[in-house]
């Protein structure tokens, strides 16, 4: 992994405002979708396709690129315009996100899109398919990288649960979690719904490496997956504290953006506060 440098920061700054900008246009296209986990999450989604992930948009199914399995794949707004941002299709196809017959459906669709790793939307399942391939991985003796991308709202599910149970079993060093830890869901702050507690210590107790970073800060984020890809003999998560609604002061923080799309009014208004971030 390259070092970050402050001109490798600007330029990641830059990249994260445009998807950001992306996401608030397509969703106010759509009508529909969700907004507030996309925007928390398009600094680590930038960090990811710009800097960390072994890929090649020119050739999407490239047999040794990292795997990269969304796994709450509501927020597939951001997973649409990084790749889009970083060449797996043209921009303009962003504003067809959930309409007939498009692409980019609501939730990844493999059957449409043969890059993206796995078709998801039951939330507590992309953990079990990422185990599968670090597994498959393992025993073939790969290189590969296999990265999950979890909501901290989906660790209600059992399902989840089973799989970091399995993983630390199998000792699975080539999987590396992102848990998107911004406190809300649908229904309100996840601590209110269903206490999650101190993730961190919950994983640790199944075996894995776990630390925590501030999901905005290019430099914490990049330590962390340097130190989880040369971890040995344990998986690892990195619990990524982010912000919903990031980079829109008015929707940062409120549960309410979980599940709605902006309309015309509130995505220019949006817009103008995004372009003023970076001046």
């Amino acid at each position: 992994m390259e070092t970050l440098t402050d001109a490798k920061i600007k330029e990641l700054k830059v990249i994260a405002n445009n998807i950001r900008k992306s996401i608030v246009e397509m969703l106010c296209e759509a009508g529909s979708g969700h907004t507030a986990g996309p925007l928390g999450m398009a600094d680590i989604f930038t960090l990811l396709y710009f800097h960390i992930l072994k890929h090649d948009p020119k050739n999407p199914l490239w047999v040794n690129r990292d795997r990269l399995v969304l796994s709450n794949g509501h927020i597939c707004p951001v997973l649409y315009a990084a790749m889009a941002e970083s060449g797996y299709f043209g921009k303009e196809e962003l504003k067809t996100l959930r309409k007939f017959g498009s692409r980019l459906q609501g939730h990844p669709h493999r059957e449409f899109m043969p890059w993206v790793e796995t078709s998801s939307g039951p939330l507590g399942s992309g953990l079990s398919q990422a185990v599968g391939m670090a597994i498959v991985e393992k025993i073939y003796g790969g290189h590969r990288t296999i990265y999950a991308i979890l909501s901290d709202g989906e660790h209600d599910e059992g399902n989840t649960w089973e799989a970091i149970m399995l993983a630390g079993k199998e000792k699975l060093s080539n999987l590396i979690v992102i848990v998107d830890r911004n406190k809300i869901q649908i229904e309100g702050n996840t601590e209110r719904v269903m206490p999650l507690g101190n993730l961190k210590e919950k994983y640790e107790s199944f075996g894995w490496n776990a630390e925590d970073v501030d999901g905005h800060n290019f430099f914490e984020i990049n330590s962390a997956i340097y130190k989880a890809k040369i971890n040995k003999g344990t998986p690892s998560v990195i619990i990524a504290h982010t912000i919903p609604g990031k980079g829109v002061k008015e929707w940062e923080n409120d549960y309410r953006w979980h599940g709605i799309a902006p309309n015309k009014e509130q995505a220019q208004m949006a817009l103008e506060e995004l372009d003023k971030e970076l001046k």
